[in-house]
């Protein structure tokens, strides 16, 4: 199986947890690239079954900048049958809390993603509880279930 994790981070917090989800999937047996948002190209997303999008929320709810156009190229895919997920920090102090989540949700529910369980969203940074569910995270959009312990 082959997953593609793609992210945004300003301050590091969605970059671990893009760590995180990819090596939960390399654990279940998956072929993991890694982009950051400006390196990322949407188009390139119908390669793999697994889909982990990451992006921390910016201003009141709203995606980053580096990931508009990233966004805006879904449009074109059909991703039905493929697993994703979508992942991101924030701040609760904001009127919209975790945003981006939300929206990046939407966006690959519409173009036929299964979406393998709710977004992941975190205040600042990820707890060692937040990150084992990034882990987790990654084995399901793998195709696996992690061992309960």
């Amino acid at each position: 199986m082959k997953v593609i994790v793609a992210y945004a981070s300003l301050t590091g917090n969605t970059e671990e947890m893009a760590e995180a989800i990819a090596a939960g999937a390399r654990e279940a047996g998956a072929e993991v690239v890694v982009r950051d948002a400006y390196d990322a190209d949407a188009s390139e997303l119908d390669q793999y079954e697994g889909i982990a999008i990451g992006a921390y929320t910016w201003g009141d709810g709203e995606l980053p900048d580096e990931f508009i156009d990233f966004y805006e190229a879904l449009s074109n895919l059909d991703l039905s049958g493929r697993k994703a997920v979508v992942f991101g920090s924030g701040d609760s102090s904001y009127p919209i809390f975790c945003g981006a989540v939300d929206t990046m949700e939407a966006k690959l529910k519409e173009i036929g993603a299964e979406l393998v369980l709710p977004g992941l969203k975190v205040e600042f940074d990820p707890s060692k509880d937040q990150m084992i569910e990034c882990k987790a995270a990654g084995w399901l959009i793998a195709g696996s279930v992690p061992a309960v312990k």
